[in-house]
């Protein structure tokens, strides 16, 4: 769009321009943060790459943008990379197993099949074994579509470089990955089996409804008590789970969590634990608690992704 660029009310003046920017800015926010967050993990750090993608949106000749929603894209990115060094970081020195910001999800979330998958508690774990860059290209070209050479500008390589390191994520992903798209109905019925033998402190339920090699997780982040370990096998993490019973004055809530079923445990009318699952052939095979009140902060409201 060149200076002397007319729209329906005349020639336009910079403030014009800035209007413009400005609402491109609020059309694509929420696409903004769901490519952040996917390659974060985390809300917050998420939040951050928006405020310096708007800060470095500001400072560009949008008279000579012609595609606002892919110009946001590669800024985004480029920022969530730079912050995956900062969060590596910190990862490096956390207390106890890291496990992605959980988001209380919309219902529009759960309905695209593709997006709540990627913003899965599962996927998200699957993803943070990938090196940045992989990430970063994973995410905009099977989540987003994004073709080879807008993500080439994006991470700074060659649209050919992209295809291979496509190639190589999307195996990586493959191997890692649950062993197929699990239905939000499916989650739900297993939640809810989970849910009963928890209340009614039954093992035998538990051990029915945990895979027998299931992984528990629990994130409390060196501020609330956790697992500092992950616990493997469902002999281990069944008595685990039975003993939340304790607790049995305040039942697990059923909530949507990163665009799937979740439960939550309040305490005191605050929310003290978010549980979210992986399930493989109708059994539990990731359990995943996060403590770290830190990270349960998006829990509060609703947070709308989009792509």
């Amino acid at each position: 769009m060149s200076e002397r660029a007319m729209d329906e009310s005349g020639p336009l003046v910079p403030g014009d321009r800035i209007d413009m920017a400005t609402k491109a800015f609020v059309d694509h926010r929420s696409l903004l943060f769901t490519v952040a967050y996917e390659m974060l993990g985390s809300a917050a750090d998420a939040e951050d790459v928006l405020q310096e993608t708007w800060l470095r949106w500001t400072g560009v000749d949008h008279g000579s943008v012609r595609d606002p929603r892919a110009y946001l894209v590669r800024i985004t990115t480029r920022q969530a990379l730079v912050r995956m060094r900062t969060l590596r970081r910190r990862k490096e020195s956390y207390v106890g197993p890291w496990l992605p910001e959980p988001l209380l999800t919309t219902p529009d979330v759960a309905e695209d099949v593709e997006l709540a998958e990627s913003v899965s508690m599962a996927m998200l774990l699957v993803l943070e074994t990938l090196t940045p860059t992989e990430r970063a290209v994973f995410v905009l070209r099977e989540v987003f579509e994004l073709g080879y050479g807008e993500i080439a500008e994006a991470v700074g390589k060659t649209p050919a470089a992209v295809r291979q390191i496509t190639h190589r994520a999307r195996s990586h992903v493959a191997a890692r990955r649950p062993r197929g798209v699990v239905s939000a109905t499916e989650t739900r019925s297993v939640l809810r089996a989970f849910q009963r033998a928890v209340e009614t402190g039954d093992l035998q339920r538990l051990l029915d409804v945990l895979a027998p090699d299931v992984v528990f997780l629990g994130d409390g982040g060196g501020v609330a008590q956790a697992a500092p370990e992950p616990i493997v096998g469902a002999d281990r993490v069944a008595p685990l789970a039975a003993g939340l019973r304790r607790f049995g004055a305040a039942p697990l809530e059923p909530a949507q969590v990163n665009g799937y079923p979740a439960l939550v445990l309040r305490l005191d009318g605050h929310i003290d634990t978010v549980f979210t699952v992986r399930v493989d052939d109708g059994l539990i095979t990731g359990l995943y608690a996060i403590r770290n009140p830190g990270k349960l902060t998006r829990m509060q409201h609703e947070t709308t992704l989009h792509r």
